[in-house]
C-alpha cells in the first residue's frame, strides 16, 4: 500500500470519528478543504461512497462504517506502534483533547495546566468544558474528567482530586430570620436555591445520607440558576440557602460569613477522576498529563 493511501485511510477514520471535517482537519494539521478533497479522491478510487455529507454534519455511510470496523484494529495497532516510539524521545509530543465540567476545570485543570504546558512544550492541550456526560469515544476525546461515581466501568480511571462534600449553608442574617433546619425534611420551610441541570433541564435534588439512609429532597425557593457564581452571590447576600461544594465556601465558613447546617447529613463522595478508554498503550502525552494531575 502506498503511503498516500494509508494517510487517506487515517484521515477517513479521523473524519468518521469526529463527525466533522473541521475538527478532523485540525487534528491532522491540514485545511478542511484539503481533507474534503482527499476524501472525495479516496471515494473515487474505491468506487463507493464512504461519507454522507450535509451542510451541518458528516457521518460514515453503511459502507464507510463497515470499512471503519475492518480498519479499526489495524489503524489502532499502527497508532500504538508510533506512540511507543515516543518513549525514545526526550519529551512526549502530540495533541490532547480533554472534556470536563466547570468545577473540575476550575479546581483541577486551571491550577495545574500552566506548569504542565511549560514542562511539556511539545504537547498541545484542548479543553472543552461541558456539564453534560460526554461520550469521549464517540466525540473524539482522549480523556475526560468527571466525578468518580459517574465514570463508566469500562474506562480506566485515575483519581485527580480529593473526596468532596456538598453542604448546606446560609448567612447569619438568614438564620436570624429563619430557624436552622434540623433535618433535611425541614428544608421545605426554607427558601432554597434551585440548580437547573443543563443536561436534562430538571432541577438538581439535594442529596443527603444519615446512618446509611439516603434522602433526596426536592427544594423550593425564589431563584433557579445554572451558574455557580450567581448561586453563591444569592447565598452570600442572605436571600436563600445554598447547596454548595464545601471547597467553594470554606473561607466563608471560616470567617463566619456563612453558617453550615445539617453537617451530619452531608457525606463525602468520590472526587474528580480522569478517565480514558482502555488501550494496549496509553499515548505518552496522555500519560504525562495523568502523572501531572494524579492525586494522592
Amino acid at each position: 500500500m502506498q503511503r498516500s493511501q494509508l494517510n487517506d485511510l487515517f484521515a477517513f477514520a479521523a473524519v468518521a470519528r469526529e463527525r466533522s471535517f473541521t475538527r478532523a482537519a485540525a487534528g491532522l494539521g491540514i485545511s478542511p478543504s484539503a481533507l474534503s478533497h482527499a476524501m472525495r479522491a479516496l471515494e473515487a478510487r474505491l468506487g463507493v461512497r464512504l461519507l454522507a455529507r450535509t451542510t451541518r454534519s458528516v457521518a460514515p455511510t453503511e459502507a464507510g462504517q463497515r470499512l471503519l470496523q475492518s480498519l479499526g484494529p489495524a489503524l489502532a495497532g499502527i497508532e500504538d506502534g508510533l506512540a511507543a516510539l515516543d518513549a525514545w524521545r526526550d519529551q512526549p509530543l502530540g495533541a490532547l483533547r480533554i472534556t470536563t465540567f466547570s468545577y473540575a476545570a476550575q479546581r483541577v485543570l486551571a491550577p495545574r495546566l500552566p506548569a504542565f504546558l511549560l514542562a511539556h512544550p511539545g504537547i498541545q492541550v484542548e479543553v472543552v468544558v461541558d456539564n453534560g456526560l460526554t461520550d469521549i469515544v464517540a466525540d473524539g476525546f482522549d480523556a475526560g474528567i468527571r466525578f468518580g461515581d459517574t465514570v463508566e466501568q469500562d474506562m480506566i480511571a485515575v483519581r485527580v482530586g480529593p473526596d468532596l462534600r456538598t453542604i448546606v449553608v446560609g448567612t447569619p442574617d438568614y438564620f436570624a430570620r429563619h430557624p436552622a433546619p434540623q433535618t433535611p425534611d425541614d428544608l421545605k420551610d426554607h427558601a432554597c436555591i434551585g440548580y437547573r441541570l443543563r443536561t436534562s433541564g430538571g432541577l438538581l435534588p439535594w442529596e443527603f445520607t444519615h446512618e446509611g439512609r439516603e434522602i433526596r429532597i426536592r427544594t423550593r425557593g425564589p431563584l433557579v440558576v445554572d451558574d455557580v457564581e450567581v448561586a453563591l452571590a444569592a447565598v452570600r447576600g442572605g436571600a436563600v440557602l445554598g447547596y454548595q461544594m464545601e471547597q467553594d465556601v470554606a473561607d466563608d465558613i471560616a470567617t463566619g460569613r456563612l453558617v453550615q447546617v445539617l453537617d451530619a447529613w452531608c457525606m463525602p463522595f468520590a472526587g474528580c477522576h480522569l478517565y480514558h478508554p482502555s488501550r494496549r498503550q496509553t499515548p505518552p502525552a496522555l500519560r504525562a498529563l495523568i502523572d501531572a494531575l494524579r492525586y494522592g
